[in-house]
């Protein structure tokens, strides 16, 4: 009996794991970088002219940006300790939060705000090991409410940018209405016009171009915020030292559970893109556990709290590379922008009505991916209706009215003045009263009916399941990054 002598084939490894020669791990993380970048740039410039800093804590502030998501990406895509999924995922600032941290430094210092993001960070450690129990209560329809008062939100905001605050001498002026306009018109111009991967970057081609408008017409100066060295550290607790308050901390708390929701959305999302079978109660909590951790780090920074980029997934969807050692290199290039001052020294000096510009088209963008959420929640549905309709009138009229609870008491005023964390409260609560305990007051007949509504894919909701809390859909599950574009290319 002869014995095979021929050695054994070694087993491949899976794409997602796969090294890649450096100079192509260096042009596919430029990649990764410039789909993302415009999103710290904005964040940074909104938080910078609703607080009034001034230009080297903006600075500063945007170096943390850029190295907390450097970081971030690298935990997500390494998963040292179960901390990261080991997918090509980038991080960044996130919409949502960018807009609770303003509200709660303009209502109670910036202090309390970063107090606000440490404490949220803790607590999303604190609560994951139940949050696959409370996923129910957080559905497509739920996601969709806060993604549309947050992008109406971020558009009223990122509009500032270009018009100034209506209490100051420049608002209204002619010049930066035209200079955001203008960078509006770049980016669309660049979407209509390019195809595949330079229509990817539509967002940073209209921000460059802006810019070099600014710059042909005298508009900024890059010679007054000349950077005084070369590398440059950012300044841990830039605002001095946190402070806690659990109340100005609820509208934070209140969305951290739809964030993780969403965040569960993105790693099978991820997964799916790069061929990796993803075990949700296994995978998510890594995820999860690196925004947590990036978040605890950028709050010591002074940043609002860190989330997974989906424009990123887009990316990998467009060039095929699956490798999450792509988004590695992306990570090191993000961190060593953030040191290097001439960089965050230069983007400083661009004029804010560009920033605006590009915010208000991305956060517009946004709102309509929170529109076609509850479409696919199945919002033709006469329950899910009154309670879309319900949700977002509650998350609205802060919005609209800011000063319509000046007379409740500061305690109330905390969470009623917040748009985003009231429209998602009341959305979870009338979700968890129609379809849940209705229900089971009443019978299943109590229930909405879903018999011809279309669930997310397009076909009737599966017996037993509503269409409200049909799995995350694919298109959307980016959009609180608060920074998105059409992601198939030639869609």
């Amino acid at each position: 009996m002869s014995v095979s002598t021929q050695p054994s084939t070694p087993p491949s490894r899976h794409p997602v794991d796969e090294y890649r020669p450096f100079g192509k791990l260096v042009l596919f993380g430029v990649q990764h970088v410039l789909v993302m970048a415009a999103a710290p740039i904005s964040s940074v410039f909104i938080v910078s002219a609703a607080l009034d800093l001034s230009t080297p804590l903006t600075a500063n502030l945007l170096a943390a940006a850029f190295v907390l998501s450097g970081i971030g990406s690298l935990l997500q895509s390494l998963g040292p300790w179960k901390i990261g999924v080991k997918l090509p995922f980038v991080m960044l600032p996130g919409g949502a939060p960018v807009i609770l941290f303003i509200a709660i430094a303009e209502e109670h210092g910036v202090q309390t705000a970063v107090g606000a993001v440490i404490m949220t960070s803790i607590f999303y450690l604190v609560i994951l090991p139940l949050f696959a129990r409370l996923l129910k209560f957080f559905p497509p329809l739920v996601i969709g409410v806060m993604i549309v008062i947050v992008g109406v939100n971020l558009v009223k905001i990122s509009g500032f940018l270009i018009t100034g605050r209506p209490d100051t001498p420049e608002f209204g002026d002619p010049g930066n209405l035209l200079l955001g306009l203008a960078t509006i018109g770049f980016t669309v111009a660049a979407f209509w016009l390019f195809t595949g991967f330079a229509r990817q970057i539509a967002v940073m081609i209209g921000f460059i171009a802006g810019t070099v408008l600014a710059i042909t017409v005298g508009a900024t100066e890059f010679g007054d915020t000349a950077a005084d060295t070369l590398l440059q550290a950012p300044q841990p607790f830039p605002f001095g030292v946190p402070e806690f308050s659990l109340l100005a901390s609820l509208p934070l708390l209140i969305y951290s559970f739809a964030s993780m929701a969403e965040t569960t959305g993105q790693t099978v999302i991820n997964g799916e893109a790069v061929g990796k079978k993803i075990v949700t109660r296994r995978d998510a909590p890594k995820t999860i556990r690196a925004e947590a951790l990036t978040s605890l780090t950028g709050g010591i920074f002074g940043t609002p709290l860190m989330v997974c980029s989906g424009e990123n997934i887009g990316i990998v969807r467009v060039t095929g590379v699956r490798s999450r050692y792509v988004t590695v290199a992306a990570g090191v290039m993000l961190i060593l922008i953030g040191f290097f001052a001439p960089v965050t020294a230069a983007i400083t000096a661009i004029p804010s009505a560009v920033v605006g510009g590009t915010a208000v088209l991305v956060f517009g963008v946004v709102t309509v991916l929170g529109v076609q959420m509850l479409h696919r929640a199945a919002v033709n549905d006469h329950t899910n209706t009154f309670i879309v309709g319900t949700a977002l009138s509650i998350g609205f009229l802060p919005v609209l009215i800011p000063d319509m609870y000046s007379a409740f008491p500061t305690n109330a005023r905390i969470l009623l003045e917040s748009g985003v964390a009231m429209g998602t409260l009341t959305a979870v609560l009338l979700n968890a009263v129609f379809h849940h305990l209705r229900p089971k007051l009443y019978g299943p007949e109590a229930g909405p009916d879903t018999t011809d509504v279309p669930s997310q894919n397009g076909g009737p909701v599966p017996d037993g399941q509503h269409a409200s809390a049909a799995p995350l859909p694919t298109e959307t599950v980016h959009a609180r990054t608060g920074h998105a574009m059409e992601q198939d290319g030639e869609r």
